[in-house]
């Protein structure tokens, strides 16, 4: 047969995930702080992109709108821009998540429980809600005339943990060589106030006697915070101790022994102390106020406060009020007016080219965003409805709940939901909960009937030991007798588990803490 070059045409299906698609999959799932921090990268780059803030009274249009200049009017829609169809495709889908605890340390849908969570006669758009792109309120953008000041941009920022360190070995150390081994030990502490080297290694490292190391670390050992350049657990709590001149021969038996306190091994401590019940209980107090990470309060970093993305609250009717949370939304619409300024212009074809670029980018993104508040209020709608029981009778009557059964109740796909519930947060009266909080695993019940949710058999475990008393410490196989009772068929190994995960000790620990702080009183 002989080879040659030929033309042919041939019809087939492929996925194209354009960068536009991909970008509204990542705006989905990002949280109401990642986006901030992503809007302030687009409105750097893009002058289409303005603040609601920033732009006068008269600044045109709603990012929808169709530009006013032919040179940027397209006839048909941009394929790149997502659309609510997208949001359901499946192929979304393959689209790339005990020593210490011892110590003590609107869119204006209300609907009825059993009533549909969005009405289709209702309109759930943005806009009959006033959240349009151009309506969007918010805490973003420049403080406006006679606005107070953003007192929070005076203030001075915290000094880290090793630079609090070596200011303090900048006084204490005169020789030049003890300087410079002390600035070796503070770099190998680690962010909980802990040396994470060892003396032997220092020493090779530096060519200096191990002598010298520790008589430098003994210094250090004296600089705030507390217990800071230990090398465990131990010498941190004897570093407090001694500075508060706690640190007596009985004391000094006890925190040789932190294993048996946190097995709460009272009788061998009594013991090996040789102290009574009284005295050991003031040791345990003792040391239940010190601190086992002097260093955290350095290097722990700002906080950053959690925003709900949804409020819920309870409607006249007995329903549920479910809205998107104003604060949390950006606040951007599209200059058109500049738009057509530049494009009236006599700017050459790069400029507007570019600027046609821009346009498109910036009604690409606020569809986007108007998109992503639409989904995340239709999903927080949903798990509303499904999960009506938590909202009036409390955690003990939260249902079991998939994915999949919210993604088949709003026609969209278990992925979808999956970005969607990825850290947003709903504010309700019960408190401020993530949306994956809703979702559990389903125990089934002894009956047959109704399943039960993991989560509230985790709090009617932990209600069960919050209850008991000295005289009737519950075993786990206890718990699970009780829990068949009340129509729970679990086993005893899911209740350990469940008990290890809400950091409670096993019935012979919390027997012997109960009998030790009985004989203390």
């Amino acid at each position: 047969m002989a080879l040659s070059a030929k033309l042919m045409m041939r019809q087939g299906h492929s996925l194209v995930m354009t960068p536009q698609l991909l970008q509204a999959i990542k705006l989905l799932q990002f949280s109401n702080i990642e986006l901030a921090g992503f809007i302030e990268e687009e409105l750097e780059r893009n002058p289409m992109l303005e603040r609601v803030d920033e732009a006068g009274g008269d600044v045109p249009v709603s990012p929808a709108a169709e530009p006013q200049d032919a040179s940027f009017e397209t006839s048909e829609p941009d394929p790149n821009e997502p659309r609510e169809s997208d949001w359901a495709s499946e192929t979304l889908a393959t689209e790339g998540t005990a020593l210490e605890a011892s110590l003590g340390t609107e869119l204006g849908n209300t609907f009825d429980a059993d009533g549909p969570a969005v009405s289709p006669d209702r309109g759930a758009t943005l806009s009959d809600a006033g959240l349009s792109a151009t309506s969007w309120t918010g805490t973003g953008g420049a403080p406006s005339e006679g606005e107070a000041p953003n007192l929070e941009a005076y203030v001075a920022a915290k000094p880290s943990l090793h630079d609090h360190l070596r200011e303090q070995l900048a006084l204490a150390c005169v020789d030049p060589v003890d300087r410079l081994i002390g600035r070796s030990l503070i770099d190998a502490i680690d962010e909980s106030g802990y040396l994470r080297e060892e003396i032997a290694e220092v020493a090779e490292r530096l060519g200096t006697p191990a002598a010298r190391i520790d008589k430098v670390l003994a210094k250090i050992h004296t600089f705030e915070p507390s217990g800071v350049g230990a090398r465990d657990l131990a010498e941190c709590l004897a570093i407090q101790l001694r500075e508060r001149d706690r640190y007596d021969p009985a004391m000094q038996m006890l925190i040789a022994n932190l294993p048996l306190l946190a097995k709460r091994e009272f009788p061998t401590l009594r013991r090996l102390c040789d102290v009574d019940d009284e005295d050991l209980a003031d040791m345990v107090g003792e040391i239940r106020r010190l601190d086992p990470k002097p260093g955290r309060a350095y290097d722990g970093g700002p906080i950053q406060p959690v925003v709900p993305d949804v409020t819920v609250r309870a409607a006249a009717d007995g329903g549920w009020h479910v809205e998107l949370n104003s604060e949390a939304l950006p606040r951007l619409l599209v200059n058109q007016t500049y738009a057509a300024h530049v494009a009236k212009s006599r700017a050459n074809d790069a400029d507007k080219s570019f600027v046609s670029q821009c346009l498109q980018t910036a009604n690409w993104l606020t569809k986007s965003l108007e998109q992503r508040a639409k989904t995340i209020l239709k999903v927080s709608t949903e798990i509303v409805r499904q999960q009506d029981a938590f909202f009036a009778e409390g955690v003990q009557h939260l249902r079991p709940l998939n994915l999949k059964s919210i993604a088949d109740a709003i026609g969209m796909h278990e992925s979808t939901v999956s970005r969607v519930t990825s850290n947003k947060y709903m504010s309700t009266p019960r408190g401020l909960f993530e949306l994956k909080y809703f979702f559990t695993a389903s125990i089934a019940a002894q009956s047959g009937g109704q399943a039960h949710s993991a989560e509230s058999v985790r709090h009617k475990i932990k209600l069960m030991i919050d209850h008991e008393n000295v005289a009737n410490v519950l075993s786990d196989d206890a718990i699970v007798t009780q829990l068949r009772a009340a129509d729970i068929d679990i086993a005893r190994r899911t209740v350990a588990k469940y008990r290890e995960s809400l950091r409670i000790p096993s019935s012979v620990e919390r027997r012997r803490e109960k009998q030790a702080m009985q004989r203390a009183i």
